[in-house]
């Protein structure tokens, strides 16, 4: 399992969120982002600079602008100035985002040329762009990890097939989309921890789509199946273990007990599946899916069964 930590360039999110750049002449091309919180600087804006995260992205909206006009140009000029100019302790913001199409003043455009930091501007309402722009930026900058496998959309959950190389892990993905479901990753799923309750999972960018079949090679599944059987990305709700078959070894036979895999802190439930000469994979993988969609609708096919065994024995007992 390989782990990284992410940034976001602020070109991505000048694209994201479909911003206009007020300094065009400012190079963004290395600017990065590497904090998902943002600040609205209104205590700023008044003069308090106590624990003030300069690093965050700085959103300026309705209130914070209606402030600067009533003190005038020249009080906005300085007080923008030490948000912009940052020191030796404290870096200067990524970027300054003026909301709701807030005009902005040619000084403050040449106090940000001055200090570097670009002023871009949103025809959002703040709240709306505030919401947005941090849901966006903690998807973006989540915890993240590799991991050998197939990523499937099953029925809508998506179930994440692993085991050794060459176990069959690319067949049963092909098999599956036969029957009607949905590729997401192949060989590589990278996995993003995006809160303390949900794992998606996607393609890298150069595999996606395609799948390696031994002896026959690469194909592309988007191509030969269709846009319907192959998806970008997917929520990780079960993950499926294929391994060899061993007869020495007891496997689970009713189910009354989660196994679970951790992947960034966050726990999977987990089926150990053994693979041998006659066993449909595909279509077991079927069932545990739709099986796990039953539990958590409230439904335990195991526990029902454990119960009707002991309330028989309790009857018979009785007689």
């Amino acid at each position: 399992m390989q782990k990284g930590k992410y940034n976001v360039g602020l070109k991505d999110l000048i694209e994201k969120m479909e911003l206009e750049n007020c300094t065009p002449d400012i190079d963004i091309s290395g600017i990065t982002i590497n904090q998902s919180d943002i600040n609205r600087p209104a205590l700023q804006l008044a003069g308090f600079f106590d624990y003030f995260d300069s690093g965050r992205i700085q959103v300026i909206g309705h209130v914070e602008n209606t402030y600067m006009r009533q003190k005038g140009i020249e009080y906005s000029v300085s007080v923008m100035e030490k948000i912009m100019a940052g020191s030796n302790d404290t870096p200067k913001p990524p970027c300054i985002i003026f909301c709701r199409d807030i005009w902005i003043e040619k000084e403050l455009i040449e106090i940000a040329y001055k200090y570097n930091v670009p002023l871009l501007r949103s025809k959002t309402p703040t709240s709306t762009f505030s919401a947005e722009l941090i849901r966006w930026l903690n998807v973006e900058m989540a915890p993240r990890c590799s991991v050998h496998g197939v990523l499937v959309d099953i029925y809508g959950e998506g179930v994440l097939i692993m085991g050794e190389s060459g176990i069959g892990k690319s067949e049963v993905a092909l098999e599956l989309m036969h029957r009607g479901h949905r590729l997401v990753s192949d060989d590589v799923v990278e996995i993003k921890k995006v809160s303390d309750d949900s794992l998606m999972g996607s393609s890298p960018d150069i595999t996606r789509h395609f799948i390696e079949l031994r002896g026959i090679g690469i194909i592309d599944a988007k191509t030969l199946f269709g846009v319907e059987s192959v998806k970008n990305e997917q929520e990780i709700n079960l993950v499926i273990s294929l391994e060899e078959f061993n007869k020495e070894q007891e496997y689970d036979r009713l189910g009354l007990e989660e196994h679970y895999k951790e992947f960034l802190g966050n726990k999977v439930v987990c089926h150990s599946i053994p693979v041998r000469p006659g066993r449909n994979i595909a279509v077991i993988c079927e069932s545990a899916a739709v099986n796990h969609r039953q539990k958590k609708m409230g439904y335990n096919a195991a526990l029902e069964l454990y119960n009707r065994v002991t309330n028989n024995i309790a009857a018979k007992s009785e007689d």
